[in-house]
């Protein structure tokens, strides 16, 4: 027995022109309206996945570690950490989750295993009973950063990981964990950043993909949207192509981490072969197989 749940994390506003890539803005804001500051709204969704005897859980967002003036530049929108919020509703403390996969490690999606910021006082590891999983080449990545991505990266969070003595690295490319077990696949992106490791979950009803930033959101379906984060666009194009040729084939469904509406979907494919998402859901409760 497994069941899929999506967390909200923390919120926030980026940029978006960066979000969208060479995309024009006539076209990006049919999907997503900005602000005064051409700012659009985007979420930092996980994915938690209970299984007989432990909690998975897939990501752990922004979280809430940023000082203030950090907070304002990157547009978080909360103060608190939201991720453990959603976990309590849940009836879960970060205490119980016992593995915690990272797709990477840029702070919006690593983020929030930091403890929220207080003034004079060090950041702390969160969830302490948990095995961490990530790809090994993005680990060398966010160790030996590319000018263009260093601020993307955590220095305290990468030295507590490395002393936590918790930390599992996976081989690029390779298909899965033994921590994970059975009905657990990876696929692997290196256009975002190298060595993006995203995890499959299989389900009686079709398989489960959390992309990460390879496809973060329900209007990055579609191939030629790419962001302006995006290290190797042309290459991320034709991962994105083979993940959503493979899993329309089977049947899959995406979540969606950075959309602030659309928490998962099934992919759509037209005549022509343009992809889109249909059955999009703002939640996915309790999903079980």
């Amino acid at each position: 027995m497994r069941t899929l749940t999506t967390l909200q994390g923390n919120s926030q506003k980026l940029d978006g022109g960066a979000m969208f890539g060479n995309a024009p803005k006539a076209l990006w804001q049919r999907w997503m309206q900005p602000d005064e500051h051409n700012r659009i709204d985007l979420g930092c969704r996980a994915l938690l996945v209970q299984e007989p005897n432990r909690n998975v859980l897939i990501e752990t967002g922004i979280g809430a570690f940023f000082p203030p003036e950090m907070k304002e530049r990157f547009g978080v929108q909360e103060n608190h950490h939201v991720l453990l919020d959603s976990l309590a509703q849940h009836g879960l403390n970060h205490t119980d989750i016992d593995i915690v996969v990272l797709t990477h490690l840029h702070f919006d999606h690593a983020g929030g295993l930091l403890s929220p910021w207080q003034a004079d006082q060090p950041a702390q590891l969160l969830f302490p009973n948990a095995q961490y999983i990530t790809g090994e080449g993005q680990w060398q990545r966010a160790n030996n950063p590319h000018a263009r991505d260093r601020a993307s990266y955590i220095p305290e969070l990468l030295s507590l990981l490395t002393a936590c003595g918790r930390l599992h690295l996976v081989p690029d490319n390779s298909p899965s964990h033994p921590l994970l077990g059975e009905g657990w696949h990876f696929h692997w992106s290196h256009g975002h950043t190298p060595g993006q490791m995203l995890p499959e979950i299989a389900m009686q009803d079709g398989p489960v993909v959390f992309p990460g930033d390879l496809i973060p959101g329900a209007p990055w379906v579609h191939l030629p949207i790419t962001m302006g984060y995006d290290r190797f666009p042309e290459a991320l194009i034709e991962e994105k192509q083979a993940l959503l040729d493979d899993l329309f084939a089977r049947h899959g469904r995406l979540v969606f981490t950075h959309d602030p509406q659309v928490a998962i979907a099934n992919i759509a494919r037209d005549k022509k072969g343009r992809y889109s998402v249909t059955g999009a859901q703002p939640a996915a409760k309790n999903l079980s197989s």
